[in-house]
């Protein structure tokens, strides 16, 4: 599994993320802000809380995380179609 080594929150619930392999890009968040853990990201103010756990996983201090091989997939993914 690749690990987060870093992330940046950006605009409109868009993160900018790079895996410890140089794989990297920005991912939009819009349409899977759901659910009662991630609702509290829908605030600006929360959304740019996030980091990096000690596992390489993109968190927020309310419990909320990304699962990392996702992440990296959408980014593959994204770079393959592109």
């Amino acid at each position: 599994m690749h690990r987060v080594v870093y992330v940046k929150p950006l605009e409109d619930l868009t993160l900018e993320v790079r895996f410890d392999d140089g794989t990297a890009g920005i991912v939009s968040l819009k349409e899977r802000i759901v659910g009662p853990v991630f609702q509290p990201l829908v605030d600006p103010e929360e959304f740019r809380k996030v980091f990096i756990d000690e596992f390489g996983v993109v968190a927020w201090p309310n419990g909320a995380d990304l699962a990392p091989d996702a992440l990296y997939d959408r980014l593959r993914s994204a770079s393959s179609a592109a």
